[in-house]
């Protein structure tokens, strides 16, 4: 039984949940259209670059949480998870997690995208655990600050280290699934990294480890990488 961590956005999922967030506001008229789509789409691809500033993004992407009422984001979530997010839950990843499930795996998801986007879409996945980035809320509303370390980079591994101490888990057997090279830092950390679906910089980077790179997106889950290294 080994620990096995996935990556969320374009890993489990045929898409980002971050920016279809942003997307699902913008179509239905919460923020400014002109405002949000630039940032939206700029930060995007700072992110694909691997020159995201993550503070400022996070200033930027928690401002629709500050700005309106506890349950009418509960409700709009709702709507985003049904109209976004259910058609991009990819049947290979869901292959791929039963699988590891089978073998008695502990199953985390960990991931930049903030707690209040992913905590649901996760529980979909049948995933118990969760590391992200935390909104900060204060006397039952969110404050447009976030609290702790953004679950980014080597955000990601520090805050895994955390979950290893408390949940008195260990990194021996261990898998990562991603298909970022902003999550390079924790490959690097784990006994078996995984490339999914893979930006050009992390293909690259796992041929040259020798990584296997696999597809979570064609119509059958591969089945050979789920042997350990």
């Amino acid at each position: 039984m080994s620990l096995v961590i996935f990556d969320l956005d374009n890993t489990l999922l045929g898409g980002d949940s971050d920016f279809l967030w942003g997307r699902f506001l913008v179509e239905r008229g919460i923020v400014d259209q002109a405002v949000y789509e630039e940032a939206n789409a700029r930060f995007y691809e700072d992110y694909r670059k691997g020159t995201l500033n993550i503070v400022d993004f996070l200033n930027f992407a928690l401002q629709p949480l500050a700005a309106n009422e506890l349950e009418m984001l509960y409700r709009w979530r709702d709507e985003f998870i049904d109209e976004k997010i259910k058609s991009i839950m990819l049947p290979p990843a869901q292959a791929l997690i039963a699988k590891h499930r089978e073998a008695g795996d502990t199953l985390l998801v960990i991931t930049a995208t903030n707690r209040f986007v992913t905590e649901p879409i996760v529980r979909l996945f049948g995933i118990e655990h969760l590391l992200a980035t935390t909104p900060e809320m204060v006397d039952g509303r969110y404050t447009g600050r976030f609290t702790g370390i953004p679950c980014f980079q080597e955000g990601k591994v520090k805050q895994l280290e955390s979950w290893l101490r408390k949940a008195n888990q260990s990194l021996a057997g261990s898998w990562f699934y991603s298909d970022s090279h902003n999550d390079l830092p924790l490959l690097m950390r784990v006994d078996n990294a995984v490339a999914v679906d893979p930006d050009e910089t992390l293909e690259q980077l796992a041929t040259e480890h020798g990584w296997p790179i696999i597809s979570l997106r064609e119509a059958t889950c591969p089945e050979h990488h789920l042997t350990a290294a």
